[in-house]
């Protein structure tokens, strides 16, 4: 560039309109980042090792739903449509541990978790589960997981597989969280659940069901 060129350049980012467009060029972009809780400074950069500390509190709240799927083939089943809702206080007992593929953490908690049945009949369930998840933390912000829970609660479900007030529902799952922010995730999965009463009352033939699960996630270190 020529001495002229550069003495045209600079006098055009002296004028009022070019400061002005700069201005408000890095006001947006820190308005947005400021949107998305990253500070600029952390905006590529995501710890595993910081949000999944030893002591971490979580809370999570979720919602899905499915169709009775028996394990075992019965022809005469119900064919329940499922929905259901949780919020989850867990925390993280240890620190990351594990290498490689497994490096990861446990995450154990309660859930108060609710199901309500919807075709055919309309019932419900509402319990306390513990809850068990193992996240995966080798691939950045994407973090799969597996968990497994156990609840006890009522029910006024009425149907040839169980009848009964008081039920178990006990599931296992996999899925993937995202963390949007380093302390917010959002997540998705699949579960196979199972509900039955453990022989407290007849009949008991009990019912599994294929269901998804959507949620967000919040890490207090």
């Amino acid at each position: 560039m020529r001495p002229y060129d550069d003495a045209v350049a600079d006098d055009r980012c002296k004028k009022p309109d070019a400061r002005s467009w700069c201005r408000a060029a890095m006001a947006a972009a820190l308005f947005g980042l400021t949107l998305v809780g990253i500070s600029p400074g952390r905006a590529l950069c995501y710890d595993a090792n910081e949000t999944f500390r030893k002591g971490t509190f979580v809370l999570s709240a979720e919602g899905g739903g499915g169709k009775q799927h028996d394990v075992a083939p019965h022809p005469d089943e119900t064919g329940l449509a499922v929905l259901n809702a949780g919020v989850r206080v867990s925390m993280l007992p240890f620190d990351p541990t594990l290498s490689g593929p497994l490096y990861g953490a446990l995450e154990v908690g309660l859930e108060p978790f609710a199901q309500g049945y919807v075709e055919p009949v309309r019932a419900y369930f509402a319990g306390l589960a513990a809850v068990g998840r193992y996240h995966f933390l080798s691939l950045g912000r994407f973090v799969p997981y597996f968990e497994v829970a156990g609840a006890a609660g009522g029910t006024n479900l009425r149907v040839r597989e169980i009848e009964s007030a008081f039920t178990f529902l006990v599931f296992g799952g996999v899925g993937a969280s995202y963390f949007v922010t380093d302390h917010t995730a959002l997540y998705a999965g699949y579960r196979i659940q199972h509900v039955s009463n453990a022989d407290t009352s007849k009949p008991n033939r009990g019912f599994e069901s294929h269901t998804g699960v959507a949620g967000v996630s919040f890490y207090f270190p």
